[in-house]
C-alpha cells in the first residue's frame, strides 16, 4: 500500500520523505492555511520535495470554474493531483482534466455509488472519507471494501485512497481490504511504531546492558 502524508507542513514531510515513507502529499485550503503559507509557493515546494502524486484542491464548486483553477494548479508541477470534490459539477470537471492528462483526486466520498461514478469520469484516485463516516456510526472500512469489490468487479483503474484516516489500527485495517493507498497525518503515521511489548523489551535490554557495564562505543 502507498502512503500519501495528509499535510503541507514541509519539515515534517521531509522527516518522512528521508525515511522512504512518503509516496505522495495531500493537502487542502485548511492544511495550507495551517502552514501560514501561500497556497501556489507551498505546493511547488512539496512537489520538489518528493516524487509522488501532490493532491492539490480547488476552491470552486462550479465545474467551469474548478476547470480551470485544475489546469492552473496542474501547471506547477508536473506531478500535481488536481482534487475535485464529488459533486455532478466536479464529475465534470474530474472528466475534462483527466481526459487532458492531468491527475485527478475526487474527494469527500461516502458511498460505493459515488465512486462508481468517480471511476467512469476517469478519477486517477477516490478518498473515501474513512473517520467521517465513524463518525456518525458507520463503518468507514465497510466503504472502503465495497468499493475494493465493486472496482475489482470491472477492472477499474481508479485507486482507492483512503482518507479521514484516525489511527494507525485504520491504516491496518485499509491495507487488509486492499486499498491502494492511505493518506494520513504525520503523528498518525509515526504511531503505527508504537507497541508496549516493545516498550517493555527495549526497557529489559536496557536494563541488562546497564548491568552488564556493556558498550560499543
Amino acid at each position: 500500500m502507498k502512503f500519501f502524508v495528509d499535510t503541507a507542513e514541509i519539515d515534517a514531510i521531509a522527516e518522512l520523505n528521508d525515511l522512504g515513507m512518503v509516496d505522495g502529499v495531500t493537502t487542502n485550503p485548511s492544511l495550507i492555511k495551517k502552514s501560514g503559507r501561500d497556497i501556489i509557493e507551498v505546493t511547488k515546494e512539496i512537489c520538489a520535495l518528493v516524487d509522488g502524486p501532490v493532491s492539490a484542491e480547488v476552491t470552486a464548486t462550479d465545474a467551469d470554474t474548478m476547470i480551470a483553477e485544475g489546469r492552473k494548479l496542474a501547471e506547477i508541477a508536473e506531478n500535481i493531483a488536481v482534487k475535485v470534490p464529488l459533486t455532478w459539477d466536479g464529475l465534470k470537471a474530474c472528466k475534462v482534466l483527466s481526459g487532458e492528462g492531468k491527475m485527478v483526486n475526487v474527494t469527500l466520498c461516502f458511498s460505493a455509488n459515488q465512486a462508481i461514478l468517480a471511476a467512469k469520469a476517469g478519477a486517477t484516485f477516490i478518498s473515501p472519507f474513512i473517520g467521517r463516516l465513524d463518525d456518525i456510526n458507520l463503518d468507514g472500512m465497510d466503504l472502503i471494501a465495497d468499493i475494493r469489490n465493486v472496482y475489482d468487479n470491472y477492472a477499474f483503474e481508479t485507486q482507492i485512497l483512503a482518507a479521514s484516516i484516525r489511527s494507525a489500527n485504520h491504516v491496518l485495517e485499509s491495507a487488509r481490504i486492499g486499498a491502494d493507498v492511505m493518506t494520513a497525518p504525520p503523528a498518525v503515521i509515526k504511531a503505527m511504531v508504537n507497541h508496549p511489548l516493545t516498550d517493555k523489551g527495549l526497557d529489559a535490554f536496557l536494563k541488562d546492558i546497564a548491568a552488564a557495564e556493556i558498550k560499543i562505543l
